[in-house]
C-alpha cells in the first residue's frame, strides 16, 4: 500500500512537472506567504512564529496543492527538534471528470478525484495518504472540497491504514469596500491505531482563517494582501491522547499576515 501511495504521488508530482512544460495543460496558478504569530500551543513550545508558503494550481487532469511551514519558537527549544522545525504537504489530486471529459455531477457533487498527500516534516512524521476526494457545489461558497484517505505512515510508528475526512472551504462576504475571505480546512482522523511502538489515536484538527482584504481597502489590488487571525483547534495533537499529565487539547488564536503573488 504505502509503495502504491508512493508511486501515485510520485505521479502526481510528474505530472505537475509535465503542466509546467506545455502551456496547453496549465489553467491556473497562485503563491503566497504568510506570517503567523501565536500563543498557548501544546506539546511544542507555547509561543510560536511561523513563516508559511502555499502553492496553488490547476491543470487539465487536475489540481495541485503545497505548503512549507517554518516554524520558529520564540527562542525556547523544543525537545525534539531545537529552536525551529519545517513541516509540509504536498496534495496532488487527479480530477475523474477532466481525465474522461465527461461531467460527473450528482446533486450537489460536481466532480470525483483521486486524492492523495505526502506528509513531511523533521524527525520520524513521514505519511502518505490517498483516497476519493469530492468538489462540491454548496451555495455561497467559493469551493468547498471533501476528501477521505486512508493514511499510511512511514516507519514502524503507530497510525498506518487509519482514515481521515478532510473538508476545505473557502467563503467571501463583502464589507464595505472591501471583503472578508473565511478559508481553512479539518482533518478528522476517525480511527486509532496501535503496535509495539504506542498508540495513534483518533483526532480532530480545525484551522479556519478569518482575513480582511487588506489590498482591495486600500486600492491596492484585490485578494494580495490580507490581515488577519487564524484559529487552531486540535483533539489529541499529533495522535497523542490529552491526559491531566500530559496536554494535547490545542486551542489557541494567532496573528495572520498573508501576501499572494
Amino acid at each position: 500500500m504505502k509503495h502504491t501511495c508512493t508511486s501515485l504521488i510520485l505521479a502526481g508530482s510528474l505530472l505537475t512537472v509535465g503542466q509546467a512544460m506545455a502551456d496547453d495543460l496549465f489553467q491556473w496558478q497562485n503563491n503566497s506567504l504568510t506570517y503567523l504569530y501565536g500563543k498557548d500551543f501544546q506539546v511544542n513550545p507555547r509561543i510560536q512564529q511561523t513563516v508559511t508558503f502555499e502553492h496553488a494550481d490547476a491543470w487539465k487532469y487536475g489540481d495541485n496543492f503545497f505548503f512549507l511551514d517554518r516554524i520558529f519558537y520564540n527562542g525556547q527549544d523544543d525537545s525534539n527538534s531545537g529552536p525551529n522545525t519545517y513541516y509540509g504537504e504536498f496534495s496532488p489530486r487527479l480530477s475523474f471528470g477532466k481525465i474522461f471529459d465527461q461531467k460527473l455531477e450528482l446533486g450537489p457533487i460536481k466532480d470525483v478525484l483521486l486524492a492523495m498527500t505526502y506528509e513531511f516534516g523533521e524527525g520520524d512524521n513521514e505519511s502518505y495518504l490517498i483516497g476519493p476526494g469530492f468538489d462540491l457545489a454548496i451555495p455561497g461558497f467559493d469551493y468547498f472540497q471533501l476528501n477521505f484517505y486512508n493514511r499510511q505512515t512511514e516507519g514502524p510508528r503507530a497510525g498506518d491504514n487509519v482514515w481521515q475526512i478532510t473538508p476545505v472551504w473557502a467563503y467571501t462576504l463583502p464589507v464595505g469596500s472591501s471583503d472578508i475571505l473565511i478559508d481553512g480546512f479539518i482533518d478528522w482522523v476517525v480511527d486509532n491505531d496501535s503496535n509495539s511502538k504506542g498508540t495513534y489515536h483518533a483526532n480532530l484538527h480545525i484551522n479556519p482563517q478569518i482575513k480582511y482584504d487588506l489590498g482591495k481597502a486600500l486600492k491596492l489590488g484585490a485578494k494580495q494582501l490580507y490581515v488577519g487571525v487564524e484559529y487552531d483547534y486540535w483533539k489529541n495533537k499529533y495522535g497523542i491522547e490529552d491526559s491531566e499529565g500530559f496536554k494535547t487539547n490545542q486551542s489557541n488564536t494567532s496573528f495572520l499576515l498573508k501576501y499572494h503573488f
